[in-house]
């Protein structure tokens, strides 16, 4: 079950957007805003206000991708680290099988899913490396 709400941030001053329209689509991405939101090592943090172009090997035209979020951290040495952050269920940040004993319906919208989120990950990652700030995909055995 999906869960879709806003999220007031506390600490208005650190959101990168306006804090009045952020969004969640689900419970793993609003305990990250709270996290964002409440710890005072993140110093910047936004909700898909970064906006990546990608071409989706669907069509092959340019699409935007509004990755969930972008963090900026202080680490424990003191130094400012940049992230881009995607929330996924684990199950979809596996590619599914090449070799189903059925091609059903599922299955081919497995294969477009994974198709895409491989591409708008990949520009993600290109993104933030030419930023030197890194690109990673949090799951719920990060957020639980």
């Amino acid at each position: 079950m999906a869960y879709k709400g806003r999220y007031s941030p506390v600490n208005k001053e650190k959101y990168q957007g306006n804090p009045s329209n952020v969004i969640y689509r689900s419970l793993w991405e609003r305990k990250l805003m709270k996290w964002c939101d409440l710890n005072p090592d993140v110093l910047k943090w936004g909700s898909e206000e970064t906006v990546i172009p990608y071409v989706s090997p669907l069509d092959n035209k340019i699409h935007r991708y509004f990755v969930d979020f972008y963090i900026q951290v202080r680490t424990q040495e003191g130094e400012l680290k940049s992230y881009l952050v995607e929330v996924k269920p684990k199950k979809y940040t596996k590619a599914p099988s090449t070799n189903p004993k059925k091609k059903t319906a599922r299955w081919f919208g497995e294969v477009k899913n994974w198709g895409v989120n491989s591409a708008k990950w990949k520009a993600a990652s290109e993104y933030a490396q030419d930023r030197n700030w890194d690109f990673i995909i949090l799951t719920e055995d990060h957020l639980n």
